[in-house]
């Protein structure tokens, strides 16, 4: 029997709290990390000491986590801002332990973080690949609800688009290459997968007239990459590589920036997309939305994406099943598991 997928429950202001109990009645076998004064009134859950540990039908299992207090949905409380770095860090022990099959996390607001605990991460995934040993990691946003599916990961994220042809390195589209490649064996459970690499410029640089870089270090690199006997293709026109017939073609795309990747995938799947953490030791999934304070306590917060989220992990799991339970480690990484740093001071 596979152990559950914990769901952190990120900002406690957030809506992330009041869908937990929504994706435990769609019938995934979850477990929450949190306060459960943080759960909607009237929520049945029963509070466990092991993630595993069976608990009465309908109710949703808890691992208890104490904050300073309550929480009034959509006003972030700078006193809880510890704890919430707390709880990811914990989720992240229980992975390496082998003790929970994958963590799906709940927004967090960075903001929050960074004003009441002094949170020195971008976010929650450069916090999720130091705890794992500064390990290199990749973003991939992954459809649940079109078919052929559409799976992109961009080479470059959160920069400004003028920024985007100095940080589009060799080196850095390369690393976005290799994880992706691996995550669609290891977790996708796709032997042989095929990646499509998009070019930077209009055209993929229409033969060098709307910009060198497709020559110069695109095309080299997947030719390099080929001889490996990875099955690339490209580099191409982004303003084609996303329509039904070009997606049948590949199994994921890497893209040059943030808006290549992610406009496509929003507009086909907006709200079935899931966000991947590619190259950790353990199985990250989230819901690509945020904290929504304007929704929260409402009830009115659609649930779909979180389900979606765990939905993927756990069928990211099972596809690791070889792997024994405890050990819960990439192919490739030398059986090494990387050591847990705990939360900044």
């Amino acid at each position: 029997m596979m152990a559950r997928i914990l769901l952190t429950c990120g900002e406690p202001a957030g809506v992330g709290p009041e869908l937990a109990p929504l994706a435990r009645a769609s019938g995934i076998d979850l477990v929450w990390l949190g306060d459960p004064r943080h759960l909607p009134a009237g929520t049945a859950f029963t509070e466990v000491a092991d993630p595993s540990e069976p608990v009465p039908p309908g109710h949703l299992p808890v691992l208890r986590h104490e904050f300073p207090g309550p929480a009034t949905p959509g006003r972030p409380d700078p006193a809880h801002a510890a704890e919430v770095i707390a709880v990811i860090a914990r989720a992240v022990d229980l992975a390496l332990a082998g003790r929970v099959a994958a963590i799906t996390t709940a927004p967090i607001s960075k903001q929050a973080l960074k004003e009441g605990a002094g949170f020195a991460f971008p976010g929650h995934t450069e916090y999720l690949a130091h705890l794992a040993g500064d390990v290199p990691v990749a973003m991939m946003l992954a459809s649940t609800g079109v078919t052929p599916p559409c799976r992109v990961v961009p080479a470059t994220i959160h920069i400004p688009l003028s920024e985007v042809p100095a940080a589009l390195t060799e080196a850095a589209l390369e690393q976005a290459i290799r994880l992706t490649h691996a995550a669609l064996i290891r977790d996708f459970a796709i032997p042989n997968p095929r990646i499509a690499v998009a070019g930077l410029n209009p055209h993929a640089g229409e033969g060098g007239t709307m910009g060198r870089t497709e020559a110069d270090m695109i095309a080299p690199l997947i030719a390099r990459l080929r001889a490996e006997g990875m099955d690339l293709t490209g580099p191409l026109p982004a303003d084609t590589m996303f329509h039904a017939p070009a997606r049948a073609t590949y199994d994921a795309a890497v893209c040059t920036y943030h808006d290549q990747a992610l406009v496509p995938i929003k507009t086909l799947d907006f709200a079935g997309g899931v966000n991947v953490t590619l190259g950790l030791p353990f199985i990250r999934t989230s819901p690509d939305h945020g904290t929504a304070f304007d929704i929260a306590g409402k009830g009115i917060a659609d649930p779909a994406s979180t389900i979606a989220a765990l939905r993927m992990a756990a069928g990211m799991a099972e596809a690791r099943m070889p792997l024994h339970l405890g050990e819960n480690i990439p192919r490739g990484s030398g059986g090494v598991k990387p050591p847990v740093r705990h939360q900044p001071s």
